[in-house]
Parts: structure tokens; sequence; C-alpha cells
């Protein structure tokens, strides 16, 4: 069997399978809609970790900001939704270091934008009134 190592192509899957705003899309090259496809999907498992307080931080940063990613951003926010969620709260919180193959020379590193979001958002600062706006808004419910 045949072990899941990369995104499938577009031109693999089913039209049908598509969401609406992509089966007509003429305008974007195959490459930039499988980008699009690859930050939806970053998007949706940064959502959906199982925690509430991972989700609310990490959906909602990636909610934000995914869609302006570029190609180097979008690997390394990839490898950090690859991490256990238990490493990934820890690391937001800032109750663990960044693990050194994802720190950055410059320090600005997806992981410290996250980290640098979550200490200034209200969410970051455990407001218990924002969550019910914050998950409505990024559709986390």
């Amino acid at each position: 069997q045949e072990r899941h190592e990369r995104m499938p192509r577009l031109e693999e899957i089913p039209k049908a399978s598509l969401p609406p705003d992509m089966r007509k899309s003429t305008e974007l090259s195959l490459e930039e809609l499988e980008l699009e496809v690859r930050k939806k999907r970053l998007v949706y498992r940064a959502k959906q970790r199982g925690w509430l307080e991972v989700d609310l931080l990490l959906g909602t940063w990636a909610s934000l900001h995914v869609s302006s990613l570029n190609i180097d951003e979008l690997n390394q926010f990839e490898e950090f939704v690859n991490l256990e969620t238990i490493d990934i709260y820890n690391i937001i919180t800032l109750r663990a270091d960044v693990p050194d193959f994802m720190k950055r020379d410059d320090g600005e590193g997806v992981v410290e934008k996250i980290q640098e979001w979550a200490r200034s958002s209200p969410l970051g600062k455990g407001e218990p009134e924002k969550y019910s706006s914050v998950k409505m808004e990024h559709n986390l419910i």
C-alpha cells in the first residue's frame, strides 16, 4: 500500500470533490490552485487539533495569516502543524522553546511570529469573553 507522502495533484482529484470556487477558476494556473488547496488544508488542520486552546490559538492565527505566507513560510508552518498538539500548545504559550530545527537565524520564523501574535492577542491572554466571538468569526465551532 502506497504511503501518503505528498498532496495529490489537482488533476488527480475528481472535479466534483473540489470546492465550487475551484471548479470553474481559469484565472489561476494549476500550481496556484494546488497552493490554494494546500493553504486551505493547513488552515483546516490548524483549526481541528482536538484541543480547544490549540484550536483557538493556532486556528485563529492560521485563518488570519496562512493566505499571505510564502512557500518557505508555508513549509515552516506545515512542520509546526505536524508536531504533537501538546508540543504546539507548549511552544505557542512559551512553556517550551522553539525546536532548533524550526528556529530561524533572524528570529523571524513562522513559529516566532505565532508566539508573538499569541502574546499580543486577547486569546493568548486568556480573555474568556473573546473566545465565543473568535470561534464564530473563524468557524471554529
